[in-house]
């Protein structure tokens, strides 16, 4: 009796743990769900039929951890990612961190306990190695892959496990490729951007996060790279618009990389900066979309970048999100250097197959096989392109 009694309550405490878990194995869960506690992953949208393969007791197990939910670009990794999970009948969970590293940090540890075959981090905190570097750490301890994405972990994090990979961009082309884009873009026709007509175009730089590795560098090389090519054509570098400014760079404070705090700074810039002032931002520059777009909103509500008649700021942005394209094709905003979601789920999912069959994360994924792997640690790149309609 004693034994019976033992068992039905051990049945109870896994269904009440299980009771948190949102099962996202029929097609992930939704942005617009409210953020999960600490420990506790995002609900999932139900479909209204079931799959046509559902999850069977053996199914690989995965838990994917995103960083914020409210990042357009991640949310449409994570589109693709739960479509192609589920074609793979995998059993997964999405985790919404909500930006906060204490948070995931929990999600993973909870998760652990379930035994999953996989973890895949979008990790929140990137200014330092040390929570990659424990998750991992985690991971390693209990025997599980991990596979972490987007968000730039350490060399040293990733070759600490030999379970342990990393999908991600390189950096700093996402620079390099925005700067010489600005660069041909002003040189086709300078004078034009050119309001005050004092020689020079002056810029804002909106930074999406201190520390961020994508931040870092495209806030360096897109403006390094456009200088190089205006003096390249005997023009004048470009001129930071407040010049008594010590970082060349506005940065969002809360680390969201959004579409607010670029409107709201733009706003007190105009309140100031204006052509009647002579001394008007004629370029904008932004390491995402979403703080390209605020920025284009701020601009649209004194008159500029409103389409066909209206004087045009250059603003230029990255990851050639679906709302950044069509103000591209309706020319209020000048170009976008395209991060691409389905490529990165694509290549995440080829090491998931790789987890599938029992195999090692990083069978097949080289050269030979079209991937970009880093020299001497488990790396893959995929790349950006450049986006002007």
């Amino acid at each position: 009796m004693k034994k019976t009694l033992a068992l039905v309550l051990a049945a109870a405490m896994l269904v009440a743990a299980l009771a948190g878990c949102s099962n996202s194995g029929q097609g992930g869960g939704s942005a617009a769900t409210p953020t999960p506690s600490a420990a506790q992953p995002a609900n999932s949208d139900a479909p209204s039929t079931p799959p046509e393969n559902p999850p069977s007791g053996d199914a690989l197990k995965v838990d994917v951890f995103y960083y914020n939910f409210s990042d357009v670009y991640i949310s449409s990794v994570r589109s693709a990612m739960d479509e192609r999970l589920t074609a793979l009948g995998a059993d997964f969970n999405n985790y919404d961190a909500a930006g906060s590293q204490p948070t995931q940090t929990d999600q993973v540890n909870t998760a652990l306990v379930q035994s999953p075959d996989l973890l895949i981090v979008n990790i929140v905190e990137t200014s330092s190695p040390d929570a990659a570097q424990g998750i991992c750490d985690a991971a390693k301890a209990a025997g599980i892959p991990i596979i972490f994405f987007n968000r730039e972990v350490a060399d040293s994090v990733v070759s600490s496990y030999e379970k342990c990979a990393f999908v991600g961009t390189n950096a700093p082309d996402a620079g390099h490729m925005q700067g010489e884009m600005i660069g041909d873009f002003l040189l086709a026709n300078y004078d034009a951007y050119d309001l005050n007509k004092d020689g020079a175009i002056s810029y804002v730089m909106f930074k999406g996060q201190e520390g961020n590795a994508e931040a870092e560098a495209r806030t360096q090389f897109a403006v390094e790279d456009a200088n190089t090519k205006l003096t390249g054509a005997g023009k004048p570098e470009l001129v930071y618009y407040d010049t008594a400014a010590s970082t060349k760079y506005l940065v969002d404070q809360n680390g969201q990389w959004s579409a607010q705090a670029a409107t709201d700074y733009m706003n007190s810039i105009l309140a100031t900066y204006t052509e009647s002032n002579n001394n008007m931002v004629e370029l904008v520059i932004a390491n995402n979309d979403e703080m390209a777009k605020g920025a284009i909103s701020a601009l649209q509500s004194v008159g500029y970048n409103n389409g066909e008649g209206t004087t045009t700021i250059p603003v230029f942005g990255v990851d050639a999100i679906a709302d950044a394209k069509t103000l591209i094709s309706e020319g209020k905003m000048s170009g976008s250097i395209m991060q691409d979601a389905v490529g990165m789920a694509d290549t995440i999912v080829a090491l998931v197959k790789n987890v599938q069959a029992g195999g090692a994360l990083m069978d097949q994924i080289d050269a030979g096989s079209g991937y970009v792997v880093d020299q001497g640690v488990a790396k893959i790149r995929v790349p950006y392109q450049m986006y002007n309609g």
